[in-house]
């Protein structure tokens, strides 16, 4: 790989929009930095709070130019389709409920879209979207950033392989603790504490697509059924806290499935383990480092980024020597910087690397949504077997 694809395909940097993710916002900072990581974006241009002064206050800290400071969104997609040098993607962090607005109207103007998740609240926003960016053949990625995890790449790699043989089990949890606090009250003003704005379950969109992608990332494989349970443990609260699942999968397989964000103490563990016939594979977030591997028949493995037996894709995503610690950040960039490799192959005509096309897409949102509803439409029903 070229120490810089999109300058060798484009002759510059992908002019990049920022929607969302201003002063204060832990993921707003993410983002950026993630596009900056490997020197593929250059932020032009953004929209960073729905109040305009503070979002003009932003952005002139940031460094974005007086003639690219715009009102609001649609005079910002506007004005860069005008211009000769308009942006390449937009970015968007906002609430929930509008991804799908926001990059529908991207699309439409022909700007390629990176997008947090959940992709949409709903199920018919997700389909629609979804066939917008076939229509349009623009690159649309969703920054499901654990795939960017130098050992999850590894764990998906190994599966391809066969190392594991036909997977037979799977379980992943997903368990925080930010909202365990039952003294502690949420402002109704906060996004995320409304039904309308976070979406029909708020666990499940938030976390609950990131297990969910991740099982699918590293498994291939798809869940066929569900029967789930979701609410809220905390006592008078109106959102979700809670989830959890049996899962069958299109195979024949087996799985579990839970998370919340109110087990007191808990930071963020998220955890995965793929059993098939040859072995199984376990990996957990907060020790990103290490990706265990059992096999059937012989002693277990400790695989790390760099490490010996490391695989063409995640060799790939590893910026640093053997030893040395890559996480949450690290993972981010390599999505960003994998879409922008295709964003600027698709722009100059050429072919992207493979290995560069693992970043998840529209079609990975849809079926996040899906599962969404999958699962509570389960719950509704008693925990009913659900199709997905």
């Amino acid at each position: 790989m070229s120490l810089n694809p999109v300058i060798d395909m484009l002759g510059r940097r992908l002019r990049l929009a920022v929607i969302g993710g201003g002063t204060g916002s832990f993921i707003g900072a993410m983002h950026r930095q993630s596009a900056r990581r490997d020197d593929r974006y250059q932020i032009v241009t953004g929209i960073f709070s729905s109040d305009q002064a503070k979002s003009k206050k932003d952005a002139l800290e940031l460094g974005i130019e007086s003639d690219r400071i715009y009102p609001d969104v649609k005079a910002l997609l506007d004005g860069e389709a005008s211009r000769k040098d308009g942006i390449d993607a937009v970015a968007i962090m906002t609430p929930n409920d509008s991804h799908f607005d926001y990059s529908m109207w991207a699309l439409e103007r022909g700007i390629d879209v990176i997008c947090d998740k959940p992709m949409t609240n709903t199920l018919a926003e997700a389909e629609a979207l979804h066939k917008k960016v076939q229509e349009t053949g623009l690159v649309f990625c969703l920054t499901h950033n654990y795939t960017g995890y130098p050992m999850v790449r590894q764990a998906k790699a190994m599966v391809e392989a066969g190392d594991l043989g036909t997977i037979r089990l799977v379980q992943v949890e997903y368990v925080q603790g930010g909202k365990a606090d039952e003294e502690k009250t949420f402002s109704p003003d906060n996004w995320k504490f409304d039904p309308v704005r976070g979406g029909p379950s708020r666990v499940m969109g938030d976390i609950g697509t990131h297990a969910h992608n991740l099982t699918r990332f590293i498994t291939g494989l798809e869940v066929d059924e569900v029967a789930a349970e979701v609410g809220a443990i905390v006592p008078k609260r109106i959102i979700h806290d809670f989830g959890g699942a049996m899962l069958r999968f299109e195979n024949g397989a087996r799985g579990s499935f839970w998370v919340t964000q109110a087990a007191a103490g808990v930071e963020n563990c998220l955890r995965i383990r793929v059993s098939g016939t040859k072995g199984s594979l376990e990996w957990m977030q907060e020790f990103p480092q290490a990706l265990t591997f059992k096999p059937l028949k012989g002693p277990s493995e400790n695989r790390t980024p760099n490490g010996p037996g490391t695989l063409p894709l995640s060799a790939r995503c590893t910026r640093l020597v053997a030893g040395h610690p890559e996480g949450f950040p690290d993972g981010f960039a390599n999505i960003y910087s994998d879409a922008a490799e295709a964003i600027a192959a698709r722009r100059a005509g050429k072919q992207a690397d493979p290995l560069a096309l693992y970043f998840p897409n529209s079609f990975d949102g849809l079926m996040g949504v899906r599962f969404v509803d999958s699962v509570i439409a389960s719950s509704d029903a008693n925990g009913q077997w659900t199709k997905c």
